[in-house]
Parts: C-alpha cells; structure tokens; sequence
C-alpha cells in the first residue's frame, strides 16, 4: 500500500493531510498556530511554535490514517507565500516568521508607488510590490531594525522552514522564488531585481531553487522522532499554496480560471508566456515555460471569521462546546437575508485591498431595521464581489474556458451559487476538501514515480464533485449591485487615506 502526507499551513491552522495513491484522503489532523500582532499592521508567528504544532498534526494524521508510517513514500509542503521566514548564520530563526497578512511595510510601498520602483518592478519582475512581498518587508527591516537585517543568512518562505525542519536541508521551489525576485523572462533570481529596491547586499541568501516535485531531502532522525514519520521518507520540495490549491482542485492549466476563498481573495490562470499587468502577478508556475498569472488581495473569507468572532460570540462559543458548526447554526439567517433585497454594501478590506493599503473595510446602507443576516448576507457578497473584481481583471487578460472554485466557503452551497451568479458563469467545486495539501501531495507522489507529473496526478484521480449554473434573474441582480460596489470603492478612494490619518490623533492631542 502507498500513501503521501501533504502538509498545508495556512495562516492560522497548519494541517496534515494523508491520501491514498489514488487521490482518497485518509486522514487529516489540524493545530492552530497562534499569531502575534504587537504592533498596529504587524502579523507575526513564532517559527519553533509552526514547527511543532506541525509535528503534532502530522504524527495525529498518521493515528488517525490506521497505517504505518512506512506507508507513507513521501511528503511535500505547502504554505501561505509572501511574508517572510529568515534564518541566521547558525541556520537558527532569526526572528518571528512575518505572514503574508503583515502591513508594516505599506509606507515603503506607498514610496514606491510614487517613484519608479513599480514600474521597473514590473517591467522585470512581473509584478508590482505590495505590503507583504518579501522585498517590501526586507527593505523595513533595513530600515527600522538593521541589526536583524545584518545577520540574514537564508531569506525563505513558510513552506521552506517546514523543509528545512523534516530534512535539515535549505531551499525553494519555482513557484515561491518568483514572490519578488526572479526575471520573470529566465524565471530565476535575477541580481537586478534586488537592485531595484537596494537590496543586493543579501542576493547571496537566497536559497537554491528546485522543481516542485524533485526530491529534496529524506525525514531526519530528530524530525521522525517528533512526527512519528519513519526516518528516510523521502521529501519534495512543495510549492506556494495558491498553486498547490490549484494544482489540487485540477485547475493548474491554461484556460481554468482557479479561485480560492479562504483568508486570501485567490483567482490565478496559468499561460505559455508571460504577460505583464499591474492589477495581477505574473509567477513561475510549478513547470519552467509556464506562469502561473494570479489576482489576488488579502480580502476573501477572513472578512467573514472577523464578522464570527467579533459579533457572533456566544454561538462560537456554543459550537465550541457542543462540538457543533457555527456556519450551520447561522445558516437561517443567511438563508432569510438571501431571500430578500438588501440595500446594505459590504466593502471586504479589514487586512487588505485591490486598491492599496489605506484601503478600509466598511458596511453601508445598513437601517436600523437590518439585523445581523443581512449583515451577514453583505458580508458574503462583498467577498464574492472583491473575487470578480479580481476575476474580471484576468478574464480582461486571458480566454478563459471553466471557473473552478475551492477554500472552505465552497462547501456552502449557498456560497457556491453566488459565485455563479456574482461571475454569470458556470461554477466547478471539486470533491476534494483540502485541495492545498492534495496539490503538495501530488508533487510528493510525483517525485517518488506514482504520477508521470504533478499535474498528470491531477487529472488522473481530482473527481468534480458539482457544477453551479448561474441563475439569469439573481445574475442581473447581482450585476446591478456589483456596479454601484465598484462605483462606491471608487468614490472612497480619496477618502481612505484621510480616514487612516485619523489614527494619529488622538482626544487628548486634540484639546
């Protein structure tokens, strides 16, 4: 019997999944891994915590998966991209790994924006700097805390320290070099890229580079000992997370639109050539001569936890109790509130926009006579609605034959719906439930010989669970709604910047 673990660590869960060879999951073991924000825009975790509460999941994946850990022929990581993980010249972590949520570094961009960093960037790198890219980040810490930034030895990504934990050894993937380094032309580290933000002093930490699905390392003694893996299991190098998300629902090819709604607004088409537009990142995907061409903003179902834990309190904490789901318990009332008009707008920025980082969550149109359902029902809206801003950009781009969708609001139907009638296209979900992990998992099988390719995997055992055809009336509904949506987060763009100085000030200042 052969199985593979893929490992998926989001931004506030990282989980072990174990699948069969032929693409059934077996098992599935989470831990959240607590973030720290000590500061206003800072995300942090601590790397040593990541690692063990990975352990952990991985040695309950394979309890819970009845086999042996010989059982299983290989593992690949994924992770959230961006952000930024850094170790020391004793390969010690050099500080809190930094998530892809982190906004510390928005002044630097808005610098940028008014120089010629963002057109250079792009015209080299394929895409535009943002908050959270690891030359943004980079050059803050240069700035606010050279010391740190003296002692960087390895600049990698989450998914790398992960590696660097089971098998000791250092490295990358395609997919994760190409966050903001690489000529997107030659699709490798370019020194020129680092010297248009003034960082060729650490291009010598940045770490080899490897296929996806090459094997990279073998499970070392002390990683066997932690995980209840068995020592030697071969290790593939893994790959970002939104292709690995792709790559696990099927949609890593050219003409598949592929949408993740999870923390992230996630769209990404795949091309044979690159093609360069501000509103989109245009990144290595798994293979060279193939760019993985991703719209994406921090503004998709995180909006929707932070509506939970904020003003759903006493049904989480019942859910929690009885081992019940929060999303059913309220599914009434968003049931209710879908049945009825609603003149409540949902703008979904509270970590992060399409339009910059002064950019700000709002609700309007709200009446007194609105209740916490249609509150809620904006709040989905709003999500779907940033995902076609997103969607449209690349559809604007590229021919686009098939929408597929994954992330944990797919499995909502009502959801689901609304993405085919917000997007007036027929909608995929797929069968697979952690579509992130699969994808690292195809690449673990791929480099020990189960499948020809990562992607060859992908479409001999991915299994489409249901398609959502738009409905035409709630379409044009919809269509109405989304234009006055775009022509409000068009009026309030001067406005953002304003709202963010207020941060500033303060009563006592002002007397």
């Amino acid at each position: 019997m052969s199985s593979l673990l893929g490992i998926d660590n989001g931004l506030t869960v990282t989980k072990a999944v174990i699948f069969d060879a032929d693409g059934s999951q077996l098992s599935v073991a989470r831990r959240r891994v607590p973030q720290s924000m000590p500061h206003a825009r800072w995300v942090e975790r601590d790397m040593a915590g990541l690692w063990q509460a990975t352990a952990e999941a991985i040695r309950e994946a394979i309890t819970l998966s009845g086999r042996p850990a010989s059982d299983i022929k290989a593992v690949a990581a994924t992770a959230h991209g961006d952000g930024l993980y850094l170790l020391d010249r004793n390969r010690r972590p050099l500080g809190p790994g930094i998530l892809s949520l982190d906004s510390r570094a928005g002044e630097i961009v808005d610098r940028w924006s008014q120089g010629s960093v963002f057109a250079d960037a792009l015209a080299l790198t394929g895409q535009v700097p943002h908050a959270s890219s690891p030359s943004s980040l980079l050059v803050w810490l240069r700035e606010n805390d050279p010391e740190r930034f003296d002692r960087i030895a390895h600049i990698f990504a989450c998914k790398d320290w992960l590696r660097f934990c089971l098998t000791g050894t250092i490295g990358t993937d395609l997919t994760e070099a190409s966050t903001s380094f690489t000529n997107v032309r030659t699709q490798s580290f370019a020194p020129e890229a680092m010297g248009i933000f003034g960082l060729e002093g650490v291009f010598e930490a940045l770490p080899a580079v490897a296929h996806s699905a090459d094997v990279v390392g073998y499970v070392t003694a002390d990683a066997a000992a932690l995980t209840g893996l068995a020592e030697g299991t071969p290790v593939a190098c893994g790959l970002h997370d939104v292709t690995a998300s792709a790559l696990g629902m099927g949609g890593h090819e050219e003409g598949v639109v592929s949408i993740v709604a999870g923390t992230y607004s996630i769209n990404e088409i795949v091309s044979i050539e690159p093609r360069l537009d501000p509103r989109w990142f245009c990144r290595n995907a798994i293979d060279l001569g193939r760019w993985n061409n991703m719209s994406i903003s921090p503004a998709s179902t995180a909006n929707y936890d932070w509506f939970l834990d904020t003003l759903c309190r006493p049904e989480q904490d019942e859910a929690k109790r009885t081992g019940g789901s929060i999303h059913e318990m309220l599914a009434a009332e968003i049931d209710v509130a879908l049945g009825k008009p609603s003149t409540i707008f949902f703008h979904p920025y509270l970590f992060g926009s399409p339009y910059g980082n002064a950019a700000s969550a709002s609700f309007l149109g709200l009446h007194g006579w609105h209740d916490r359902g249609d509150m809620l029902k904006a709040v989905l809206e709003g999500i779907v609605f940033n995902h076609r801003t997103h969607v449209d950009a690349l559809r604007g781009g590229f021919a686009v034959r098939e929408v597929r969708l994954t992330g944990g609001g797919s499995r909502n139907p009502a959801f689901a719906q609304m993405f085919a009638d917000v997007l007036d296209v027929p909608v995929i979900v797929t069968s697979t439930d952690e579509a992130a992990a699969f994808g690292a998992a195809l690449c673990a099988g791929a480099a020990v010989g189960l499948f020809a390719s990562p992607q060859q995997g992908a479409r001999a055992v991915s299994k489409t669970s249901r398609e959502y055809l738009p409905d035409r009336a709630r379409s044009a509904v919809f269509e109405d709604r989304f234009s006055l949506y775009c022509r409000i987060a068009e009026s309030l763009k001067p406005l953002w910047p304003e709202i963010e100085r207020l941060a500033g000030q303060s009563p006592e200042g002002a007397a």
